[in-house]
This record gives C-alpha cells, sequence and structure tokens, in this order.
C-alpha cells in the first residue's frame, strides 16, 4: 500500500478569537456537557476544555497564575506552529513531521491535558523510539479513548513500554497500530495487559508483520474483547496458519461490525473455517475477505453461513481467484442480503462466462449502493444480464465496469439504466473498448438531462473514439453540474493531437461549477491550444487540474 507522507499544510489565517487562555482567566463556569458514546470525539469548542480543569494530582502543581497561563499559551502555540487548529478532547498530530524536539515539547503539554480523549501521531517518523517518553505520562490522561500510533516506524522497546502503559487508560476504545512491523512477533507484549470486560472496540492491527503465533494469541484475546465491534488484520500473510483460534474467538465477539481480512494468506480451507464463525456474527455489517487469491474454490460448498449475515451491508471478494463453482454457490447466498449496500467481485477474471445467474439475481438487494465488476472479463451473455438487472438497481451510486471488453458497442444495453438511474454518483468506463456510438450514446443521455447526480466519470483507455465521438460528448458535458473528476486519458502506448473538441471541453468546464480534475494523459495539445488552456487559468482563475502528460 502506497501512503503519502506529506506534511499537512496550515488551514491559514483566521480571524481573531478570544483565546482560551483569557476566557480561563475570567474564570467562567464550565457548562455541563453529555457525554459523547461515540468512537469519534466533537470537534466543537476548540481549546474551552483545556482551562476547565487542572492538571492532575500526580502533576507537579503550578505555582501561580503565570505559570498556568504560559502553558495555555505554549499549547496553542504548538499547535500553530504545526498548522493545526485545537480540537476539543483532541490532540491531531497526524502526518506533521514532528521532529525529536517536537516530541518532547507534546510531552512537557500531556500534564495539562486531563481531559485528553483522543491522540493521533501516526506517521511522523520520528515518534519511534521515543513512546517510551509519551507513555511514562500515560497517568496523566487516564481518561484517553482513542490512541493512533500508525506508521510511527515503532521499535521494540517501545512496543514494550506501550504494553506496559495501556492498563493506565483503561476507557481506551480504539487502538490503531497498523503499518509498524515490530508489532509482529511482539503482539502479546502489547495485548497482555488487556482483560475481561476491556471497553476497546475497534482494534486496526494492518500490515505489522503479525505472525502464526501473533494469531494464536489474538484468537485467545478475543473473549475477553466483548465491546469489540472493528476488527482489522489486514495485509498480513502469515496469519492464515492461524486463523482456527481467531475464528474460535470470534465466535465470542457477537458485537463485531466490521471484520477486515485483506491479503491474509487465506486459503480454501478458510472459507470452512470462517463459515463456522459467521453464525456467531449476527450483527457484522462489513466482510472484506478480499486479495486471498487462494481462496478460490473454497466457497463451493462452504458459503451457507453467510446468509446468517442478515445486516450485512458491504461484501468484498475482489481478486480472490473464484471459480464457477464458487459463484454457482455465491448465487444461492448474495441475493439473500438484503441489507447489502455494496459488493465488490472485481478482479475475478472466472467470472466472465459463469456469472449469469449471480448477475440476475441482484435485482433481489433492493438496498444495493455500489457495485464493483471490473475486470471480471464478462461475456456478452453475462454482460446482458448485467444490464437488465441493473435496471431494477434504483438506490445504486458507483458503477465500475472498467476493463470488460464486451461493454464496448453494447452500452446501449445500459440505456434504461442511465436513464432511470437518479442517484448514480460514480460511472467507470475504463478500457472498456467504447466506440465512437457509445460515448455519441453517453452524451445524449446526459444531454436530456438524465445523470445529473454524476460526480466522477471514467472514460480512460478507449482509444477507438473518433474526433466527432468526443466533440459530441465535449458539446453535452457541460450538463453534469456535479461533476468533479473526468477522465479520457489514452492508453499508455498510445499518442494522439486533440482534435477541435478541445475547445468544446473548454467551454464546458467554465459551467461546470465543481469539477477540480480532467485527465487527458497523453493527449497532444498543439501550440495554439496550449495557449487557449493557459489563458483559460489566466482568465477563469478556476482551481482545475488539466493532466496531460507532461503539459500541466
Amino acid at each position: 500500500m502506497s501512503q503519502t507522507r506529506k506534511k499537512t499544510s496550515s488551514e491559514g489565517e483566521t480571524k481573531p478569537q478570544t483565546s482560551s487562555v483569557n476566557k480561563f482567566l475570567r474564570g467562567s463556569k464550565a457548562e455541563s456537557r453529555k457525554e459523547n458514546n461515540d468512537l469519534k470525539t466533537t470537534d466543537s469548542q476548540p481549546t474551552n476544555w483545556i482551562q476547565k480543569t487542572a492538571p492532575s494530582e500526580t502533576a507537579k502543581p503550578l505555582s501561580s497564575e503565570m505559570e498556568l497561563r504560559s502553558s495555555m499559551e505554549k499549547y496553542e502555540q504548538f499547535l500553530q506552529k504545526l498548522g493545526k487548529k485545537a480540537v476539543n478532547k483532541c490532540l491531531d498530530l497526524n502526518n506533521c513531521g514532528l521532529t525529536t524536539a517536537d516530541m518532547k515539547e507534546m510531552v512537557a503539554l500531556l500534564p495539562f491535558l486531563p481531559d485528553l480523549e483522543e491522540l493521533d501521531i501516526s506517521w511522523n517518523d520520528f515518534v519511534g523510539g521515543t513512546l517510551h517518553s509519551i507513555t511514562q505520562q500515560m497517568h496523566l490522561v487516564s481518561k484517553l479513548k482513542i490512541l493512533r500510533l500508525g506508521s510511527c516506524r515503532l521499535t521494540t522497546d517501545d512496543v514494550q513500554a506501550l504494553g506496559e502503559a495501556l492498563e493506565m487508560i483503561p476507557e481506551l476504545v480504539e487502538l490503531n497500530l497498523s503499518w509498524n512491523s515490530k508489532v509482529g512477533g511482539n503482539l502479546p507484549l502489547i495485548l497482555q495487559k488487556f482483560q475481561k470486560g476491556s471497553k476497546i472496540q475497534m482494534l486496526k492491527l494492518v500490515d505489522c508483520t503479525l505472525t502464526s503465533e501473533d494469531g494464536t494469541f489474538l484468537g485467545q484475546l478475543l473473549p475477553m474483547l466483548q465491546s469489540l465491534e472493528v476488527l482489522d488484520l489486514s495485509i498480513n500473510r502469515d496469519i492464515g496458519g492461524s486463523l482456527n483460534s481467531i475464528a474460535q474467538g470470534l465466535k465470542s465477539t457477537s458485537n463485531l461490525k466490521v471484520l477486515k481480512l485483506h491479503s491474509c494468506g487465506l486459503s480454501q480451507k478458510s472459507v470452512k473455517i470462517l463459515d463456522a464463525a459467521f453464525r456467531y456474527l449476527a450483527e457484522l455489517r462489513k466482510l472484506d475477505l478480499s486479495c486471498n487469491k487462494d481462496l478460490g474454490g473454497g466457497f463451493e460448498d462452504s458459503s451457507a453461513q453467510l446468509v446468517m449475515l442478515k445486516h450485512l451491508q458491504v461484501l468484498d471478494l475482489h481478486q480472490c481467484s473464484l471459480t464457477a463453482d464458487d459463484v454457482m454457490s455465491l448465487t444461492q447466498v448474495i441475493p439473500l442480503l438484503s441489507n447489502l449496500q455494496e459488493l465488490d467481485l472485481s478482479a475475478n477474471k472466472k467470472m466472465g462466462n459463469s456469472s449469469e445467474n449471480l448477475l440476475s439475481r441482484l435485482r433481489f438487494l433492493p438496498a444495493l449502493k455500489s457495485l464493483v465488476i471490473n475486470n471480471c472479463a464478462l461475456e456478452s451473455e453475462t454482460f446482458t444480464a448485467l444490464a437488465e438487472t441493473s435496471v431494477h438497481l434504483s438506490a445504486l451510486e458507483v458503477f465500475n465496469l472498467s476493463w470488460n471488453k464486451c461493454v464496448g458497442g453494447n452500452l446501449k444495453l445500459l440505456l434504461e439504466t442511465l436513464k432511470l438511474s437518479m442517484s448514480l454518483r460514480v460511472l467507470r468506463l475504463s478500457s472498456c473498448s467504447l466506440v465512437t456510438e457509445d460515448v455519441v450514446l453517453l452524451a445524449s443521455v446526459i444531454q436530456t438531462g438524465h445523470l445529473a447526480k454524476l460526480r466522477k466519470l471514467d472514460l480512460s483507455y478507449n482509444d477507438s473514439i473518433c474526433d466527432a465521438g468526443w466533440t459530441m460528448f465535449c458539446q453535452n458535458v457541460r450538463f453534469l453540474k456535479e461533476l468533479i473528476e473526468l477522465d479520457i486519458s489514452l492508453r499508455p502506448s498510445n499518442f494522439r493531437d486533440c482534435g477541435q473538441w478541445f475547445r468544446h471541453l473548454l467551454c464546458a468546464v467554465i459551467k461546470l461549477p465543481q469539477i477540480t480534475e480532467i485527465g487527458m494523459k497523453r493527449w497532444i495539445l498543439p501550440a495554439s491550444q496550449e495557449e487557449e488552456l493557459e489563458c483559460f487559468d489566466q482568465d477563469k482563475k478556476r482551481s482545475i487540474h488539466f493532466d496531460h502528460g507532461g503539459f500541466q
């Protein structure tokens, strides 16, 4: 997974406000606030909570009012320096490029934040090796509910120090240690302090190099986490070997709502193991088993218990090497998941000639909002079945058919769907071998006022469309008033000169108030059109990124 580590820029200048320090000195009475049971803290009343509480009894007492005022001012200056705004009971320093000096400064401020409920210092490399300085102060922030330490390059010493400190924050409901490789092999050191009755609701351990032994330990720990609602173990390829233990533990987590096992080295046998646990997970809302390429063939005889997930809203099985027999088995189950809102079956190429019945029965999913079926090698019969079904999916917001060549020349089969779809926000038809007739049809649908809610449209890698087709499209794209992103890029191996349609595109963009991104990679702009684009940028003062391969 590719993650950016760009330093968060400042929000810019804001209007002068009365500082929390002055409010404190006025001695205003604290208003009673209702406890928020949500995992996320509110962002109202930015810094008022700081001055309403004094440091805990274990902290060194302040000698004077001036010293207190100085501490509060330092807190505000610290946040301003990092381009952050104070948020009620929350210290969010995610991706701030914290230095060692910043860490010391933050630690010095913790004694003055006894009501802190959320601490996020993810994506800061210099946290690694210095976490002990924070954990030593954990007793001063005992009300902490959310702790996020993702991608902090934690060391083994950090991991051990964290494990010893967790018992000092009994109110913890969310712990995120994702993208820290040293967590792998050391999970017991961190979580051994969790006791039965723990309040933890969200545990994220993505790409932590967890070992099979870690998986076994986690399986033994799960029965103690009765409040657990989210468990994300994605990109830990060695825990497949301990799935028996994990699945056994899952039987005791009846409140679980999200289970993510993306790219966890699952095999055919894993489906049967998980199937036995599904009957105990009646509250599950999201199940992600994607990118487990050895899973293929596992659903043939072991998908029956999936139907027990009556509340399931998201099912992700992309890139699981599903076989024809898997598809046949899932055909009996998926249409019965009446609350399903998102279904991802993409990158399962063996579905191409075996999914006709499954796609036909998707019409029984009235709540379906997202259908992602790109790169499935759909054939004419399966695409026809999908087109007939899609008419009945009135709630559909995301429709991804990219990399299915059979769509080319047959977009007319989706005509009724495109006309009737009042909710569609995202339509992706990349590399579908679309021809000029297809894009002309799409233009006519847009012209008549349909697809008015569309925000993202991807027509990239359809190189067979001639200039006349692009002209018709660009003349009518102006009717998509809510469009944010448009991609008409060419394939990496192809370069073409822009035709006169580019002028129509510029005229249309003027009438699209929300558009920010236009992908035109490998379209070559003649000098005259480059000048038009420059004049457009200068005259319209619009923040629109035209990405056309080198001339930006």
